[in-house]
C-alpha cells in the first residue's frame, strides 16, 4: 500500500509540472530531499511519471503521458458556484 504522503506529493510534483516544462535544476530545488521517507522524485521516476530529456542543451523535466492521467484520475472537479 503507498504512503499517502508521499501519494500526495507525487501528486503535487505532477501538477506542478502541468504548468509547463521545468528545468531539471527547478525541479531539483524544489523536490529533492535527502529524507528516505519522501521518496517524491524517485518515485516519481520509477513510475514512469515524469521523464528527462535533453532540449537544446538543457535538461528538462516533463510530466508523461503515465503521470497526466494520473493526474486527471486523482484530481477532483469543483463545480463553480453561481456568480463566481
Amino acid at each position: 500500500m503507498p504512503d499517502t504522503v508521499v501519494e500526495t506529493l507525487i501528486l503535487d510534483l505532477l501538477c506542478w509540472l502541468t504548468e509547463r516544462d521545468r528545468s531539471y535544476e527547478e525541479v531539483m530545488d524544489a523536490w529533492r530531499t535527502s529524507c528516505p521517507r519522501l521518496p517524491v522524485w524517485e518515485d516519481a521516476n520509477d513510475r514512469g511519471l515524469v521523464t528527462r530529456e535533453e532540449i537544446n542543451g538543457k535538461c528538462v523535466v516533463r510530466i508523461t503521458s503515465l503521470g497526466l492521467a494520473l493526474v486527471r484520475q486523482r484530481t477532483v472537479q469543483v463545480p463553480a458556484k453561481d456568480g463566481l
